[in-house]
């Protein structure tokens, strides 16, 4: 049996990853999701450790995604002794923003403040209790993807008679106050094993659609990312979100509400492709330790 395959979406995004492995002479099976199939009464897993690499964006690519199939297959992998990486009850923390930010709070954590639906009839209601502007967010988005903003009750009631609001592959719709982030800013942590590993502070302009892990742009303006050291409190929540969520490899991002200077956590993300350019932001390339990481885990498995 391999001892490492990466199960991957994007045909591009892990090519970072690959050079890293192909330089250090580390053999692995790269799986592309798109064409996959199993045999649930049997289909061995492709290798020891496979590191998934699927993101919740994969709707955007392709009404035929896997995000709901994923899952399955790891279970299985998993029942049959394979080390999964973000396997199946990560990715249902990483397919719920509603799950997510459960989890934050039950912590103790600041969330914004957010109302769940599962019907549009129920967005105006739901929104009554909350502070305008509000946002109205798919539960599974994936990049900032499905987020609606709206500045009056009256704005929102009009867009919901008209059907002009976000949906959600899953049906589930959050209800959220506009959180305005200090300076525009939004800080994602990196965390690998539980542990912070880096951060970015993401100047996105105000947009909401961003891939603070890739080279990427808002109506036609750069994103701005840049290296940053949040405060100990900030990377020790970070670490105890990565903690509960069972958080192999992925980001947890934070903005400052400005209007109290309360840091509201609000994403648990389980796909890292890392920021691009890494040596120009960070100064050194997190592929490595990752590498280092996935080492462990076949050495481990195979102990």
């Amino acid at each position: 049996m391999n001892d490492l395959a990466i199960f991957y979406e994007h045909p591009a995004w892990f090519a970072p990853l690959f050079s890293a492995l192909a330089a250090r002479g580390i053999a692995y099976e790269p799986i592309s999701i798109a064409g996959h199939s199993f045999d649930p009464a049997g289909s061995a897993p492709p290798a020891r450790v496979v590191l998934s690499r699927l993101a919740m964006s994969s709707f955007l690519r392709s009404p035929e995604h896997a995000i709901f199939y994923a899952p399955a297959l790891y279970a299985h992998w998993a029942g049959q002794g394979a080390r999964i990486i973000n396997g199946a009850d990560v990715l249902a923390v990483d397919a719920s923003k509603a799950r997510q930010l459960a989890l934050i709070s039950a912590l103790g954590y600041a969330i914004p403040a957010t109302r769940v639906v599962h019907r549009v009839a129920d967005i105006p209601a739901a929104a009554a209790s909350l502070r305008f502007p509000i946002v109205v967010k798919a539960n599974i988005g994936g990049s900032g993807a499905g987020i609606m903003r709206y500045e009056t009750a009256a704005e929102l009631a009009l867009a919901v008679a008209d059907a002009f609001v976000p949906t959600s592959i899953d049906g589930v719709l959050l209800v959220q106050e506009y959180v305005p982030a200090r300076d525009g800013r939004i800080t994602r942590l990196e965390t690998l094993d539980r542990k912070f590993l880096y951060a970015i502070d993401i100047d996105g302009g105000g947009q909401f659609d961003l891939c603070p892990a890739d080279a990427c742009v808002a109506d036609g303006k750069p994103i701005t990312m840049t290296k940053a050291m949040p405060a100990p409190a900030i990377i020790g929540a970070a670490e105890r979100i990565a903690m509960a969520a069972g958080l192999d490899i992925g980001g947890i991002e934070v903005m400052i509400d400005d209007r109290d200077g309360t840091p509201r956590f609000y994403d648990i993300n389980a796909l890292s492709n890392f920021v691009a350019k890494p040596l120009d932001v960070l100064g050194w390339d997190p592929h490595e330790p990752l590498i280092d990481y996935l080492l462990a885990e076949i050495a481990k498995v195979k102990a």
